[in-house]
């Protein structure tokens, strides 16, 4: 099976074909994966170099005259390094473009802490009117990506080595229910799904499989929920841990309940290793995840 991230390279080379309007500003990363669509569109593939402020402003200065931009690189090259451009030359001038990152939160351990970017979508949380989307196979990064540059407004697109062995049918809009229970509601994020299946496989909980993260689906929670007497709700996240715990308490902001963010901690690992290994350090892999659902349950 391709990856996500071969997956997009060959989607937007197909787009770049197809729509005019679209372009595409990369910063070395992927560069090779995209010389043939350089060759048939010299004007519309451009290459800044190692320059991902210049990657963003040159972005936002193609959507000033109508164009779709498509930005990609490293996550932490992409959203953490240019935070400034990101949330001034798109945000404040108030145009769009399509943010398509590599590398997730540890994809490449041994890039080291600066090819990695657990805190990516608490950061663009700061900022108003993004929608996010972390994808848990290459057919709903395919979808997702094709849904994104269709409209004109500001999209994350997360893309990660980690994959869900199946996909899912996904169209940007809400929480998908994988599972019925009575005892309380498991949200799994893009990539982390598999895991949480084989974490609950056998407990009496709801599981809802996300991909569009931003706007949260205040409404689909809810209706996991149901009108019990008090809610219980676990938020499993690629990403740092509690990203998502705000949104999930404002949905249920008038009934009792309980949630327990689970992602990547603050911890820093200092030591490289493989990317399995940091799912496991942070308690992602299918044991550390039932034993703390289980255990905020039983709670």
């Amino acid at each position: 099976m391709d990856t996500m991230r071969d997956r997009f390279i060959t989607t937007t080379s197909r787009l770049l074909d197809e729509d005019p309007r679209l372009a595409l500003v990369l910063a070395e990363i992927s560069r090779d994966g995209f010389e043939g669509a350089a060759r048939a569109h010299p004007d519309r593939v451009v290459n800044v170099g190692i320059r991902e402020q210049l990657l963003i402003g040159a972005g936002a200065g193609m959507a000033l005259t109508g164009m779709r931009p498509v930005v990609h690189t490293f996550a932490s090259f992409l959203v953490e390094r240019p935070f400034e451009q990101v949330k001034l030359d798109l945000g404040h001038q108030g145009v769009g473009g399509v943010l398509v990152s590599a590398g997730a939160s540890y994809d490449w351990p041994a890039g080291g802490f600066t090819h990695m970017a657990p805190g990516d979508v608490a950061l663009l949380d700061t900022l108003d009117g993004w929608t996010v989307h972390v994808p848990g196979h290459p057919d709903e990064a395919e979808a997702l990506l094709r849904r994104a540059v269709t409209g004109d407004d500001r999209v994350y697109v997360r893309l990660s080595l980690q994959s869900n062995r199946v996909a899912h049918l996904v169209t940007g809009d809400g929480f998908t229910p994988l599972r019925q229970g009575s005892a309380g509601v498991v949200v799994a994020v893009g990539p982390t799904l598999d895991n949480v299946l084989a974490a609950t496989e056998g407990l009496d909980v709801t599981v809802l499989y996300a991909t569009t993260v931003r706007p949260f689906d205040a409404p689909g929670l809810r209706s996991a929920v149901g009108a019990g007497p008090a809610a219980d709700v676990v938020m499993v996240e690629p990403y740092l841990a509690g990203t998502s715990t705000a949104a999930a308490n404002d949905a249920l902001v008038d009934l009792p309940h309980r949630v327990l963010g689970l992602g990547v901690s603050r911890e820093e690992l200092r030591r490289y290793g493989q990317l399995e290994e940091h799912v496991a350090a942070h308690g992602l892999d299918p044991d550390g995840l039932r034993r703390r659902i289980t255990g905020f349950l039983r709670g």
